[in-house]
């Protein structure tokens, strides 16, 4: 009676056991599948990527509109192109004011050649520096905008008082040189522009600018 009474409490405490390892997929014979995933169905786990666009080096690039367009291209050294012209201006105004002082009091030096390469020196970055960079950096495009609806160009540069200036044109209007210039990427009409195509997000914006994207066409003469 004792042995009976024993056997029958295994029994029910094996169940809960039987159960919980049926419910873990543990208790089902080699080589099957739990109940709750047949053979040969797997799980599919949802994945998702986000779509990501190589533009250029450029992780990402925000259509900025205007009134002037689509903005295409942001020069980099526009900043850099203020500053220098600004710091010649700001010599130029100082060697203004002092010039009345040193022509009234003179420099101390009786050397007549050191004077006149004084004074050189002074007009020097008084009038030809400032007026050199102007013509070196008044080709700059600062930014650049572009409108599809009438294939038109507003290119934002800077003129002598460093003021925004803008020039508008198409382009059929943009001829590029025959021989590479250091200050002069294109010419519109006959003012000359300077862009670099490295920064252009987009590069069949280059292309459309530049003309690369028309057909060629080859005249065979016979």
């Amino acid at each position: 009676m004792a042995l009976l009474l024993l056997a029958a409490r295994g029994v029910l405490r094996a169940r809960p056991l039987g159960s919980w390892l049926r419910s873990a997929g543990l208790g089902t014979p080699a080589g099957c599948c739990p109940a709750s995933r047949p053979c040969g169905v797997l799980r599919r786990e949802q994945v998702i990527l986000s779509p990501v666009v190589a533009v250029r080096g450029h992780s990402t690039f925000l259509h900025k509109e205007s009134g002037d367009g689509r903005l295409v291209y942001t020069g980099n050294l526009a900043k850099v192109v203020l500053g220098v012209k600004f710091f010649s201006y700001s010599t130029s105004m100082l060697n203004l004011c002092m010039m009345p002082y040193i022509f009234r009091n003179g420099i101390g030096v009786e050397s007549l050649s050191l004077q006149i390469a004084f004074y050189g020196l002074i007009g020097f970055f008084t009038f030809i520096m400032p007026v050199s960079l102007h013509l070196l950096t008044k080709g700059y495009v600062a930014r650049l905008y572009y409108k599809s609806e009438t294939d038109t160009y507003t290119a934002i540069t800077y003129n002598f008082i460093l003021a925004e200036k803008k020039t508008v044109f198409q382009q059929k209007d943009v001829k590029i040189p025959g021989i590479s210039k250091m200050f002069t990427t294109f010419y519109v009409k006959t003012k000359s522009m300077l862009v670099n195509p490295e920064l252009f997000p987009y590069l069949q914006d280059y292309n459309h600018l530049m003309g690369y994207d028309k057909p060629f066409h080859f005249d065979l003469e016979k």
